[in-house]
């Protein structure tokens, strides 16, 4: 049970997802970082926050105007889109270009491809008959 762990464990996908998680979640503060920082000041010059920092359509309801908080639905929306195209360009485009310059590097053997289930009946049926024609 064990050896099965230990070859879980050290088989590189394994290891690949936990340096993802650990460096997804650092570059996930800079992100909200930059949101915060950057982002949000843009955005508030064309909305007017409230006091609570929310910003959105007012509607009047019974107890008062109402605001739907729309700035953090931006915010998550941008920080995402953020990590999104940080990962896709420093992490997905680089390693597919490495595994293209290894496929290209070293060229794949062609497998040989099986017979299909009626190939193999036929098989059986042409060695059925010539042992019943022996025999």
């Amino acid at each position: 049970m064990l050896q099965g762990f230990k070859e879980f464990v050290t088989k590189g996908n394994v290891i690949d997802l936990a340096v993802a998680v650990v460096i997804g979640s650092a570059f996930t503060a800079i992100v909200n970082a930059v949101v915060s920082s950057i982002i949000n000041p843009l955005v508030a010059l064309f909305f007017q926050a409230d006091a609570a920092g929310n910003f959105g359509p007012k509607l009047p309801g019974l107890y008062g105007e109402v605001v739907f908080p729309l700035g953090d639905l931006v915010s998550a929306v941008i920080s995402f889109l953020a990590v999104a195209l940080v990962v896709y360009f420093v992490f997905v485009v680089p390693m597919n270009k490495y595994k293209e310059h290894q496929a290209a590097k070293n060229p794949a053997v062609e497998e040989q491809t099986l017979p299909t289930e009626q190939e193999l009946l036929i098989e059986i049926r042409d060695l059925l008959r010539r042992d019943a024609a022996a025999g």
